[in-house]
């Protein structure tokens, strides 16, 4: 032995800012249940998104949905949505203020007024100069209105300054209000190019998480605005063309182990009209999901209540595809048993983490394992 306890002390000391950093920007998976999907509801139609459920069942019936499954059906009667997003944004339009300022005051009474989602937030418009003080103006009224914590979508984000202005303006809301220190958390929505990649070649997504200060628990991905931006014609625009894959690539780089959560965009094919043209919409959303959920993006975006049914029929399946081979694979880990799969404990920590997503969703009802003994391994 060469090394004293002065080198190894030595060596501490060189890398604690390090070590630091680390801790704070890499904290690993964020904890708890993601939703599967964000449902965007324009502010001026948000009366009927209780009824979204019975729309979805009624589509199945009418249409004769090709995947039967009792437990969709289920979940359709008693969850059909995970994740509102109240939009104020491109699905609601520019209004005038007074107009804006009463859809606002309309959109929570509906919300107060019964049942939710288990998780509900709201789209502001961007901070770009012409839509700013309109976006501020409906955050400050709608929390004003509203007295409960609700996720922050700031959309068309373009570069780190706005999401650092973005801080200052959560900061000076919690401070208005009485609100905990950190309380208030916002997602970020990358639909342009220009927060991706830098004209200095840098990933300016990675900028736009150092950026939130721990603040932002997701990246959604706008398939149509980056498509469009990134000069795709608009019969080519979709989830799977290669600049979104391109753009998903490299958010799922900034955002892995930061808590930093993704969500896919959406598909504007829309399961309406007669029942051939709604079956084909219904196989392209649910082969988008499936694909989604492939590639590590376990949240996307639904826009009308017939996809709903797509939504969960191709998710419980991904889950419970899969589920017989990740339980033997945790079993063999654990009890280091040759499985012929050389699996490392990061691998062990997913296959957790995909069970406990099975589990979350409603698409399991049994992991193999204790939630428990799954939380502690994811």
């Amino acid at each position: 032995m060469r090394l004293s306890e002065q080198d190894y002390d030595d060596i501490d000391a060189s890398l604690a800012a390090h070590d630091a950093f680390l801790k704070a920007r890499y904290p690993g998976d964020r904890p708890g249940r993601q939703p599967v999907h964000t449902v965007y509801v324009p502010a001026d139609k948000l009366d009927d998104f209780r009824d979204w459920g019975g729309f979805a069942l009624a589509a199945m019936d009418r249409h004769d949905f090709p995947w039967p499954d009792p437990t969709v059906r289920d979940k359709l009667a008693r969850e059909p949505i995970e994740d509102l997003r109240v939009d104020f944004e491109d699905g609601y339009g520019v209004r005038d203020d007074a107009e804006e300022d009463a859809a606002v005051r309309k959109a929570a009474g509906i919300l107060a007024g019964g049942s939710k989602p288990p998780f509900l937030g709201i789209r502001i418009k961007s901070l770009e100069a012409p839509t700013r003080r309109r976006s501020l103006r409906t955050l400050d009224l709608f929390l004003d209105t509203y007295q409960d914590l609700v996720n922050i979508t700031l959309p068309k984000v373009s570069g780190p300054d706005q999401v650092s202005a973005m801080v200052t303006l959560c900061e000076k809301i919690e401070r208005s209000y009485g609100l905990s220190a950190g309380a208030l958390t916002f997602e970020i929505q990358i639909e342009l190019p220009s927060a991706v990649l830098a004209a200095d070649g840098s990933a300016v997504v990675a900028r736009l998480i150092t950026a939130a200060g721990g603040r932002c628990t997701g990246l959604h991905y706008g398939t149509y605005d980056y498509s469009a931006a990134a000069g795709v014609a608009a019969a080519y625009q979709s989830m799977e063309h290669p600049v979104a894959d391109y753009a998903k690539a490299v958010m799922q780089a900034a955002a892995a182990q930061t808590g930093v959560r993704l969500s896919d965009g959406s598909t504007n094919i829309l399961p309406v009209g007669d029942t051939a043209h709604v079956h084909s919409a219904w196989e392209l959303h649910h082969r988008l999901v499936r694909r989604s959920l492939e590639n590590g993006y376990y949240q996307g975006w639904d826009l009308h209540p017939a996809q709903l049914p797509t939504r969960y029929a191709a998710t419980y399946e991904f889950f419970r595809d899969g589920r017989d081979a990740a339980v033997t694979r945790l079993h063999r880990y654990l009890d280091r048993q040759d499985s012929g799969i050389a699996d490392e404990p990061a691998t062990a920590r997913a296959l957790a983490g995909y069970l406990l997503r099975g589990l979350d969703c409603g698409a399991l009802d049994d992991a193999g394992f204790p939630r428990e003994q799954l939380t502690a391994l994811s």
